[in-house]
């Protein structure tokens, strides 16, 4: 995964976790002792946080670090998901095959 991405994902939890517990940028930022700019700039995307800020973050929120960096793309839910998508492309593909193979086999009846 991309720094970017891990990045997003990290800001994305912070604000689903904070969210989650009714609480202002402000009451984290003063919780995990950091100012709300940088909470505000962690949420975003824009700031990698220093791993005893993340530590700081993940206890204000009650959670472990590791769980600031968890996917949604790892649910069971989105990997049924682009398993589906796949399974359609398929059936697509397919479909595709056998009607050109119909086609040919018509078109080859009348020449």
């Amino acid at each position: 995964m991309p720094e970017e991405e891990i990045r997003f994902v990290l800001g994305k939890n912070l604000k689903k976790l904070r969210n989650r517990r009714n609480w202002s940028q402000m009451k984290l930022a003063e919780k995990a002792n950091i100012s709300m700019n940088f909470l505000s700039e962690i949420e975003r995307g824009n700031k990698w946080p220093h791993p005893d800020t993340l530590q700081n973050l993940a206890a204000a929120l009650n959670v472990e670090v590791f769980e600031l960096f968890r996917s949604e793309n790892n649910t069971a839910e989105n990997y049924a998901g682009e398993y589906m998508k796949r399974f359609s492309e398929d059936v697509v593909i397919a479909a595709e095959q056998a009607v050109k193979k119909a086609v040919y086999s018509v078109k080859k009846q009348y020449e």
